[in-house]
């Protein structure tokens, strides 16, 4: 290949190649991409051109132009080439309906092979069956496929249309910075010593909440950022150590005009993408309420098998297993399958071990049939407790009755994941419909066993609801928080919270984590003094956005829909990150490394 033919000279692209339509016919074009496939029918060479737009067939006639066919006689999959020619409508037989461009061709009078391709490790096609370790080294030929870059594309909309809807709603985008403080109570940071500074680090943001709660006292009053967020936790297929949200904060508002809002943004974006979404207002469950019926604080609604609650039905059980249980301050809980016919005995015992993974110790059933109950518990139970049961869950003939007894968290943490494994068993989830949920009220905090302290839930700028103030230092476990979750279809897209904005306020909430009052202005003193400066009333919310882009592109990774992730142990297989350094790096910045 000749150094002329590498490149374009005054050649200049006219089209996207999957743009072109019959009503192009006649017009001569400059098409440019990769060869995506090339065939040889005695003598006519016919290449598939793909561009980001999609693909076009280009048929190089020795007749017509014998320096274009020799031209691309020799090119291979993956060369990149640039195509002068006219389009032509197809013969009726050769119309290939499965493609947008397959009612016309562009003949070739010119070729130019701008570059050459080594053969890839796998064909650059959506129909591939590749481990997803080697389409992440090779990174740059995964996103030529067409879904990867559909993927890229919505991501794009999304991210427009954000900033769209919130300009319009008088929301002001402001950067905040990337090198920071490092600050407890949340999960690990990324750490990044200073040269300038030896012996301190800054630390990457887990995200911008101080700063923006900052912007609220500064008088922005309403603020967003499509931020990057960094944590050093381990990860999933929907987590990853670098990721972006849709960060916000607004001042003078409450919890339902910020629900308001939100559900007009979600809107906008499902409309962007073409996904039908419930209708506003959307349903607000409270936290209680959704541990109560489905054992999770982020539901799936769409579909039954709530739990039901027997811990009255069984008080004073002679059923040992739930006494016990009970008597530890425990409970017991069921679901009931309609049709309990759908399960058979070897369903219900690798159900048993199903459980078993989260923490409870076994799996009762009773099946409900036409001529009585049939369970291995069924003798230690009375006609009292039958009778309280099939008032309590409203059985019926045909029904089956599955029940864990446990401490509260492992009987909801099992019968959550049980309800969901079930729900896809039985076919009775609709993937097609998307349910959209707020769930408020949580608790402000919880007791961690092993550091035998309090934590927050959320995070400690939450703010209490306002009734139960009074129970911070002395039952602070009561105390619920003015925070809310918008769950999809089981999955938390969004969260955040009313903020505290009085400083008395949120000394009181560090006293309660153990923070001292020396520990707290070390580490937060510029935002106490903040609060202490005529703050706002203020709250926010944070999405997800790589996993808002998921849900709506109908992946099942966020690494589907973001362009360079890292992989689950946190690595770059393309660049091969995170690597070693200089060691004359290490001893600028004063670090000597212990192995």
């Amino acid at each position: 290949m000749s150094e002329a033919l590498a490149t374009l000279g005054t050649w200049e692209r006219s089209d996207y190649a999957g743009t072109l339509r019959a009503e192009d016919a006649g017009r001569v074009v400059t098409v440019m991409g990769w060869v995506h496939g090339r065939r040889d029918h005695g003598g006519i060479v016919f290449i598939d051109l793909r561009d980001r737009s999609g693909i076009v067939q280009v048929v190089l006639d020795p007749e017509r132009s014998a320096l274009a066919h020799a031209a691309g006689s020799g090119v291979r999959l993956e060369f990149v080439i640039a195509v002068r020619g006219a389009v032509v409508p197809r013969s009726p037989e050769t119309v290939n309906p499965d493609l947008p461009t397959g009612a016309i061709e562009v003949v070739g009078d010119e070729l130019r092979v701008l570059n050459s391709a080594r053969p890839s490790p796998f064909p650059v096609d959506d129909a591939i069956d590749t481990a997803e370790a080697v389409r992440l080294r090779y990174r740059y030929l995964d996103l030529r496929r067409p879904r990867m870059f559909r993927n890229l594309w919505l991501r794009h909309r999304l991210a427009a249309r954000t900033r769209d809807y919130l300009n319009r709603h008088g929301f002001l985008e402001v950067e905040t910075p990337m090198l920071t403080r490092s600050t407890p109570e949340g999960a690990r940071d990324y750490l990044v010593p200073s040269r300038v500074n030896p012996g301190t680090f800054f630390a990457l943001p887990q995200s911008p909440q101080l700063f923006k709660q900052i912007l609220m006292v500064a008088g922005v009053d309403r603020y967003y950022q499509i931020a990057r967020c960094f944590r050093d936790e381990d990860l999933r297929a929907d987590r990853q150590p670098e990721f972006t949200q849709i960060d916000l904060e607004m001042s003078f508002l409450g919890r339902p005009a910020i629900f308001r809002l939100m559900e007009g943004l979600v809107a906008e974006l499902f409309a962007e993408a073409e996904v039908a979404m419930p209708a506003s207002p959307l349903p607000v469950l409270s936290y209680a309420e959704a541990m109560a019926r489905f054992g999770c604080d982020r539901p799936d609604t769409r579909f039954g098998l709530e739990l039901v609650d027997c811990a009255a039905v069984f008080a004073g059980s002679g059923f040992k297993v739930f006494a016990d249980a009970l008597a530890r301050g425990g409970t017991v809980k069921a679901i009931v399958v309609p049709d309990g016919s759908q399960l058979s005995r070897k369903d219900l015992d690798d159900l048993t071990g199903f459980v078993a993974v989260y923490g409870a110790k076994g799996l009762a059933w009773i099946r409900i049939n036409e001529d009585g109950w049939q369970s291995p518990i069924v003798k230690f139970l009375s006609e009292a407790e039958r009778s309280r049961l099939t008032a309590a869950a409203a059985l019926a003939s045909g029904n089956l009755v599955m029940l864990v007894a446990d401490k509260p968290r492992v009987v909801h943490d099992a019968l959550a994941a049980l309800r969901l494994r079930l729900g896809a068993k039985l076919g009775l989830i609709d993937a097609g419909r998307k349910d959209l949920v707020w769930v408020t009220d949580f608790p402000l905090f919880d007791y961690d066993e092993g550091e035998r302290r309090h934590v927050a839930v959320h995070h400690p700028f939450t703010a209490p609801v306002e009734d139960d103030l009074g129970k911070l230092e002395s039952e602070p476990l009561a105390v619920r928080a003015q925070a809310y979750d918008l769950v999809l279809n089981g999955t938390e897209i969004g969260g955040g919270s009313v903020r505290i904005h009085q400083a008395t306020v949120q000394e009181r909430v560090f006293g309660v984590l153990g923070i001292q009052p020396e520990d707290a202005q070390a580490k937060f003193g510029f935002l106490l003094e903040a609060l202490a400066s005529g703050a706002p009333p203020h709250g926010g919310l944070a999405f997800g956005f790589d996993r808002l882009v998921m849900l709506l592109a109908g992946e099942d990774s966020i690494r589907e829909v973001i362009a360079f992730p890292k992989t689950q142990k946190a690595m770059d297989l393309m660049t091969e990150a995170p690597s070693t350094v200089d060691a004359r790096q290490l001893r600028e910045l004063g670090i000597k490394l212990d192995r």
